[in-house]
């Protein structure tokens, strides 16, 4: 996770827990490293990542990081048996070369991450690979409507800049990559996550994208933004025939294998 002006929820980012953490199996069932000696998880976040990671690779010295407090207090709770620490990915460099370093929705939050990916390959040992999942969902109704709210309220101004970026291209990632790589997989996946409601997208976004727009405004701009994007979303995500609601979620996949 990255840094923001107040902490992480670890509580509220895992309330949906299964949701997030199934992008990072997928992206580890993808790590072409066998007996891995070092392994490093960048925004381990509350550690549930780490633990894939950990239980994939029992022999290899898995550790991980994040600039969060919270996140690595809870992760310490977790995998008491490892080390975290605090730290921040576009200063980081290990001690010795990593055979495995893996980076389950960190660097969507860093508009350098281009520079830093290409820093992080050369911290790979031989044969190790840099493994990057990044949610691409900027263009979807959770977050286009978050800058659409925005922009309507009286006190838009505070707000100003709060949306990240959008994604580059596969192809950008692949000319950035492939001189530094000896194999690179790159690839999108959309999941469509299954919520009880429109409330429950919401919440899904407060612990993440939404809090950049909350975080300057005062209690009550904060509740008169909020009634208004709970209302923008239960248009744009209407009832499934069970009831539930269907969250659109692009995510886009790098592995790139160092020669």
């Amino acid at each position: 996770m990255s840094a923001a002006k107040h902490d992480w929820s670890s509580g509220l980012y895992l309330k949906f827990e299964d949701e997030r953490t199934r992008p990072a199996r997928d992206l580890l069932a993808r790590v072409p490293v066998e007996g891995p000696r070092r392994v490093v998880d960048i925004g381990c976040g509350p550690g549930n990542s780490t633990e894939l990671l950990a239980e994939r690779w029992p022999d290899a010295e898995v550790t991980g990081f994040d600039t969060s407090p919270d996140m690595i207090a809870a992760a310490k709770k977790r995998l008491p048996g490892l080390r975290f620490e605090i730290a921040d990915a576009a200063g980081w460099e290990p001690a010795e070369p990593v055979d495995v370093i893996f980076a389950n929705a960190v660097f969507q939050w860093l508009p350098t991450h281009p520079g830093i990916l290409r820093r992080l390959m050369g911290f790979l040992a031989p044969g190790g690979a840099l493994a990057v999942q990044m949610p691409d969902n900027r263009a979807e109704p959770s977050h286009r409507l978050m800058d659409e709210t925005a922009a309507v309220m009286p006190f838009a101004a505070k707000m100003t800049g709060a949306g990240r970026g959008l994604l580059p291209s596969a192809a950008f990632y692949y000319d950035l990559l492939c001189g530094e790589a000896a194999g690179l997989d790159i690839w999108h996946t959309v999941y469509n996550h299954a919520l009880a409601d429109a409330a429950a997208v919401v919440e899904w976004v407060s612990a993440t994208g939404l809090r950049p727009y909350l975080e300057p405004l005062d209690a009550a701009e904060q509740q008169e933004f909020l009634a208004a994007y709970r209302n923008a979303i239960a248009a744009a995500y209407p009832p499934r025939a069970d009831g539930k609601v269907l969250l659109r979620f692009p995510r886009l996949f790098i592995v790139a294998r160092r020669g």
